[in-house]
């Protein structure tokens, strides 16, 4: 039955989610913590989890949200079932694409919906910025405790980035700052 119900639900994400994977975080979240399957703690943690590691981050959510629900039959089920709309629609408007190129209803529908894409991808990051930065709201004038080691964390990565762009006028390769972010979440969360 939890097979069932995570394809149909992984479907569901999949066909109805805009904007790509940033896209179907919000949705994703919704899906996940209204039935129960997991803590926003959780999920949390997979969003970074799965923008850590290769390849596209609906994918290794999906994947890793069925692993963690109904294990590997469960990640295989739900990385199917998200990217299957995905899959058939592109099928479809490659089909037709011509057709419709220069069609004025589908260039306005498509203009719409990228301030919506961009919306869902901003909450997704204000989520995420204050779940690391811990603020909780005690009481409606003042803020609770700040976990001093993420907002640490945060200030370096920044000038890892930061400091070769506008110093050297070079790049920071994103491999250099994906292992220097664990590395320092390993000192700081693991060693201290």
């Amino acid at each position: 039955m939890i097979l069932l119900e995570l394809f149909f639900t992984f479907l569901k994400i999949g066909a109805f989610a805009f904007g790509g994977g940033y896209g179907m975080i919000p949705v994703m979240k919704q899906e996940v913590l209204l039935k129960g399957w997991l803590t926003e703690s959780q999920f949390l943690d997979i969003v970074g989890i799965s923008e850590s590691t290769p390849g596209p981050i609906a994918v290794n959510m999906s994947t890793y949200i069925g692993t963690e629900i109904a294990g590997v039959l469960g990640a295989i089920i739900c990385t199917f079932a998200v990217i299957l709309p995905a899959f058939l629609i592109i099928y479809l408007v490659a089909k037709v694409l011509e057709k419709f190129a220069n069609n004025k209803y589908v260039s306005a529908f498509l203009d719409g919906i990228k301030p919506v894409v961009i919306g869902f991808i901003l909450a997704v990051g204000i989520t995420l910025l204050l779940k690391v930065l811990s603020i909780v709201v005690v009481d409606p004038v003042g803020f609770g405790s700040v976990d001093l080691k993420g907002v640490i964390i945060a200030v370096v990565i920044a000038c890892i980035i930061a400091i070769p762009k506008y110093v050297f006028k070079k790049k920071t390769p994103p491999i250099i700052t994906i292992i220097s972010s664990a590395l320092l979440g390993i000192i700081a969360y693991g060693l201290f």
